[in-house]
């Protein structure tokens, strides 16, 4: 009997899909008119000059440019990257230590029957975190702590992993005051900071709602039936025998995991106060795998061992992102990547009125694939979106909504963060997108009708 074409789907390897991707945008460099729009510095940000369009010489990519394309987008993406591996490498340290074996075992015994609240109490508090601060990058370190927690608790690693990307996912959409996204957007939109929040505050609540059903069903269908986990890297066996073994939360593991917390802390007042991002974020854990190491009295070597160790588990999902921005490369060094912007704004532009704003979103969503920068895209889009949305008769404050949406969303299925989330529980790619599909088409379903109803009642101030 033939496999189904979903099954196979589901086969196909994530770098196999990327780069066919990335051979379709190389023939189109030959098909697609080559095109640029002028850009001046505002702010420090490289805006567009909505009205600049011209069609310049063609840039076809050749074979050479092609293969070119994947060094250059690794080099492009080298920060994200190493972040990660960074990431891996300082928790494969702390794992070593044995303090978040024994830091999970006693939540777990802990928690006993109640450990049904994990779910809405942490996704809340992920979800806060990206709709106040804009984290999300920052929410990796949490992967290494929810997974082995969840399949302990009796879910599995699909939950864990949920838990912490899906709740930063709808904080970051909703973004009540994201200032890596909202505040750029309204800023290049000439908005009052922050304004309109009354609206964004009932799509965080009803986005939260949604993530927390979704995972929460899930969950509680493999406490029912265990066969029906996802438990990637985690084996329940190995959890359960971990959990029987009696393990001591000892003195230098409650040490330990403070200096975590610590280290958490300082981060949050980075960001927040002194503009940190990942090099930072990364330096920070750089320390702190030291200082966890020598505290769990690890040796050079062992410590060494451990990073090298943590850091291999995340290889895949760092070349993921470095492939990925080699669409981008194409795009660019084609110079069709304005063009596509040009004919984007066009085509919305010849919509009715009452759908001007769903293109907007659909246009922001298509191209969140090639721009996974929030505020990257937040420079190159809202120049031009912001006086075609005066042109079409939709508020700008509409506008920056679909933006918003088409961004946020995105965020969780595109090559980046949560490749890397996914990949740290041991999840295959094209098996968190297959698994976590039905919630994305319920997320663009509420996009849809909230950018409907924006429209509808002005939502403004203008």
């Amino acid at each position: 009997m033939k496999r189904s074409s979903l099954a196979k789907l589901t086969e196909i390897n994530v770098f196999v899909l990327l780069l066919a991707i990335l051979a379709i945008c190389v023939v189109f460099t030959y098909i697609v008119p080559s095109g640029e729009y002028a850009r001046v510095e505002v702010n420090g940000r490289s805006v567009v000059q909505s009205d600049s369009f011209q069609y310049t010489d063609a840039s076809p990519i050749s074979f050479m440019g092609f293969l070119n394309s994947i060094h250059t987008g690794m080099v492009d993406s080298a920060s994200i990257m190493f972040f990660v591996l960074i990431i891996g490498g300082s928790y494969g340290i702390l794992s070593a230590t044995g303090a978040m074996e024994a830091f999970i075992v006693t939540l777990a015994r802990t928690l006993g029957h109640r450990e049904k609240w994990l779910i809405p109490i942490m996704m809340l508090f992920f979800a806060t975190g990206g709709s106040l601060i804009g984290m999300f990058e920052e929410t990796l370190p949490y992967i290494a702590i929810l997974v082995p927690l969840a399949v302990a608790l009796g879910f599995d690693a699909m939950t864990g992993a949920a838990i912490v990307l899906l709740g930063a996912s709808v904080g970051f959409t909703s973004a009540v005051m994201n200032p890596f996204t909202i505040g750029i957007a309204q800023g290049i939109a000439e908005l009052p900071p922050f304004s309109g929040m009354g609206l964004r505050i009932v799509i965080f609540i009803v986005m939260y709602l949604t993530a927390v059903a979704f995972v929460y069903r899930h969950a509680m269908k493999v406490k029912k039936n265990p066969a029906l986990g996802i438990y990637g890297s985690y084996d329940p066996a190995n959890i359960d025998q971990m959990m029987s073994k009696g393990v001591v939360f000892e003195r230098r593991h409650k040490v330990i995991l403070t200096c975590f917390l610590l280290n958490m802390v300082t981060i949050a007042i980075g960001v927040i106060e002194f503009g940190w991002y990942i090099t930072e974020i990364a330096g920070l854990f750089i320390l702190l795998g030291a200082v966890v190491g020598i505290i769990g009295r690890l040796s050079a070597n062992e410590m060494v061992d451990a990073f090298m160790k943590g850091a291999a588990s995340l290889l895949a999902g760092a070349m993921i992102i470095g492939v990925a921005r080699a669409i981008v490369v194409v795009l660019n060094d084609g110079h069709i990547m304005d063009t596509i912007l040009y004919y984007s704004a066009y085509m919305i532009k010849e919509l009715p009125p009452s759908l001007t704003a769903v293109g907007m979103l659909g246009f922001q969503t298509l191209l969140s694939f090639v721009i996974p920068s929030g505020s990257g895209m937040a420079a190159l889009t809202m120049p031009i979106m912001t006086p075609l949305s005066e042109l079409v008769g939709i508020t700008r404050q509409t506008a920056v909504l679909a933006y918003q949406f088409g961004d946020g969303i995105s965020n969780i299925i595109i090559p980046g963060i949560a490749v890397a989330g996914v990949g740290m529980a041991g999840i295959s790619y094209i098996r968190w997108l297959k698994w976590i599909f039905p919630l994305i088409m319920i997320q663009y379903g509420i996009a849809i009708i909230a950018v409907i109803v924006a429209h509808a009642i002005g939502y403004g101030p203008f």
